[in-house]
């Protein structure tokens, strides 16, 4: 059974280690990702570019790339975009048997029990946290943790093999890329060397995103 597997962020904005995240989910779980710009995100301060400005810099970022794409569902539903709503979306277009999978890094998931309904979440997909050199996954909120219990999954096919429920590592390496060092170089006309794909970069330029005021 084919997975449908989602990568959900602010991709404020989307740079190299996010396509890299993307990529090796790709390839670790053999199914297209499709990209998930969050509209108002409610963990975090407002993004410093609107929401159609960053999902036009994602479609430009993956342009051509096979097995990737833009899902911009939670830009078409009001209020905050809590993940819990759009995977009850997708469960209910799948069905109860479909396998879903959510892709995180692993700083976002161990800020999971400040999610908006974050138990349910388990129940609607696995989650595929991506694990870079000093940012594991130790030490884990203890509510987290006990959640986690049984849950680890040793192989892809476990997943495949199940709706929901799993966790997987997906480990990455080291990646330079921040999303909030990126932002402070476009905000003061610094340097951004590879971080950025070309045409995201002539993109942002053409629009003025993320100039300082």
């Amino acid at each position: 059974m084919s997975f449908t597997a989602l990568y959900g962020g602010t991709f404020d904005p989307v740079h190299a280690g996010h396509l890299a995240v993307a990529r090796a989910a790709r390839a670790a779980l053999g199914a297209a990702v499709r990209l998930v710009p969050a509209a108002d995100p409610p963990h975090r301060a407002a993004p410093g570019a609107g929401a159609d400005d960053r999902a036009v810099l994602l479609e430009l970022a993956i342009a051509g790339e096979p097995g990737l794409s833009v899902d911009r569902r939670e830009l078409h539903r009001e209020g905050r975009s809590y993940t819990v709503d759009t995977l009850r979306g997708l469960r209910a277009e799948l069905g109860p048997t479909a396998p879903l999978a959510w892709i995180v890094g692993a700083d976002a998931f161990r800020g999971l029990p400040t999610w908006h309904d974050w138990t349910e979440l388990f129940g609607l997909a696995h989650f595929v946290v991506a694990v870079r050199p000093g940012h594991g996954l130790e030490h884990l909120p203890p509510a987290l943790e006990g959640a986690c219990t049984g849950r680890w999954a040793t192989d892809v096919a476990e997943l495949a093999a199940n709706p929901a429920g799993r966790l997987w590592r997906l480990d990455m390496p080291l990646h330079p890329a921040s999303a909030t060092e990126l932002r402070r170089r476009l905000r003061e006309g610094a340097d951004t060397g590879d971080w950025l794909d070309p045409a995201v970069a002539a993109e942002i330029a053409r629009r003025g995103l993320y100039r300082a005021p």
